[in-house]
């Protein structure tokens, strides 16, 4: 494996959420020979992180000393830097506050554990009222069935994803990154081998990009270009959009996200086209095949610009339970947006124990982009050496955490009818932009 100095060729595959962050720490810290390689232009249309918003909740002190709780808010500390005072990241974050709730009884206990958890000042909800007196009146006109929740006021928002992302690739172009990107140049096929380790990757034109280090960071397609030893299980969510009026986009602006475990959540209109990100919250979708190779199960990503109609269901069901004057509104899209879930949610960063010049970066698990600028801290970090060895530690290969893993496990996530739905099993989708 050789020594890397900051003309040591680096290629990063996967220009996503991660691979974005990861180019511009590296450019940022001196790295004079960075490539990035994607299969679509930045932000890819299949990109988790190329949406409307995303939440995003600040640091707070761990609430015991374990190396779980150390991790998870030793990454909250290294993110809100970023989300705060950093000059790219900044201009995109919201601090507009978090509705956290639930409505069925299994989710609920979370809402007791999540106020122990955070030092900002809480409001405890209980009634229809109390929900509705987080927002402007004529907003939340729902009944609230069965809700529990908290009112977190200050340290919680959202970015504005896409444009967070098109920021920080624009910033890392500046400072000498190259993108490659397009179904040609772009588009990685393979990774390249030589005596034991991985020397680069090729792409579809034919061109064989060497690198003294490979990052993998290609997100829930990850495990398509290499064997992760069923570390990673691709895992996708539904979203749809609303077009809201003028006068809405006025009275919803700056609102607190409303959050519900069970059931979805919603954040104001985007500022560009006045459209209302809707999510119906259930443990996730897989799109369960038989592998070629191995005749194994295993989730394969697609791109789909449409959702299960369950999903629609479910997800206006929230709306009538918050915001039911629009519960019947049409959407205006709709899509299907993946993530990769390791066996404990904990992400996957690390030098490859037998290929020593690849570093992995995966594993989002669902919280991903909030974590954007921290994962760019993290990996940077593991390949000068100098990463917090209980971080190392927490984002090491683990493939014995995998072993015997149960592909349809729900990761305590609740919602839906509880279980992890099948791809394969979804008969009606909706015709969102179709001519009927």
């Amino acid at each position: 494996m050789p020594e890397l100095t900051h003309n040591s060729p680096i290629l990063i595959v996967g220009g996503g959420t991660w691979g974005c962050s990861i180019s511009l720490e590296l450019a940022r810290r001196g790295y004079q020979d960075v490539t990035v390689l994607d299969a679509y232009p930045i932000p890819a249309p299949i990109s988790a992180g190329n949406d409307l918003n995303k939440i995003i909740e600040e640091d707070s002190p761990s609430v015991s000393d374990s190396d779980e709780s150390y991790v998870w808010n030793r990454m909250h500390q290294l993110a809100t830097k970023s989300w705060k005072t950093d000059s790219v990241y900044q201009p995109f974050y919201h601090p507009t506050g978090f509705v956290m709730a639930a409505s069925q009884d299994d989710a609920r206990h979370q809402i007791d554990a999540y106020m122990s958890s955070c030092r900002d000042k809480m409001r405890l909800l209980s009634s229809p009222a109390e929900f509705q007196n987080t927002m402007p009146d004529g907003i939340l006109t729902g009944s609230f069935p069965n809700w529990k929740g908290v009112f977190r006021e200050e340290g919680a928002g959202w970015v504005f994803a896409r444009g967070a992302l098109e920021a920080v690739r624009h910033e890392a172009a500046q400072l000498g990154v190259r993108f490659l990107t397009g179904a040609i140049k772009g588009n990685v096929q393979r990774l390249l081998y030589s005596s034991n380790d991985i020397i680069g990757a090729q792409t579809a034109e034919g061109r064989e990009h060497r690198a003294d280090r490979t990052i993998l960071c290609a997100g829930a397609n990850s495990d398509q270009l290499f064997d992760f030893e069923r570390q990673l299980r691709p895992t996708a969510w539904t979203l749809a959009h609303i077009q809201m009026t003028e006068t809405e986009r006025t009275l919803w602006k700056e609102l607190p996200v409303l959050f519900n475990s069970n059931l979805g959540f919603f954040i104001e209109p985007d500022a560009q086209n006045g459209e209302l990100k809707i999510i119906d919250e259930h443990p996730g979708y897989c799109n369960f095949v038989k592998d070629p190779k191995t005749g194994d199960e295993k989730s394969i990503p697609f791109t789909k610009k449409q959702i299960p109609v369950q999903s629609e269901q479910k997800a206006r069901q929230f709306l009538r339970e918050t915001v039911p004057q629009i519960a019947d509104r049409p959407f205006s899209f709709a899509r299907v947006c993946w993530d990769a879930d390791t066996p404990d949610r904990q992400f996957l960063i690390d030098q490859h124990p037998k290929y020593k010049s690849l570093v992995v970066a995966v594993g989002g698990s669902g919280n991903g982009f909030m974590m954007m600028p921290a994962v760019g801290t993290a990996v940077v970090d593991l390949i000068d050496g100098v990463i917090e060895s209980r971080l190392k530690h927490a984002f090491r290969w683990r493939p014995e955490t995998a072993v015997g893993r149960d592909w349809h496990d729900t990761q305590h996530r609740f919602g839906g009818d509880g279980t992890v739905r099948d791809f394969q099993k979804v008969y009606e989708w909706t015709n969102i932009g179709e001519s009927e």
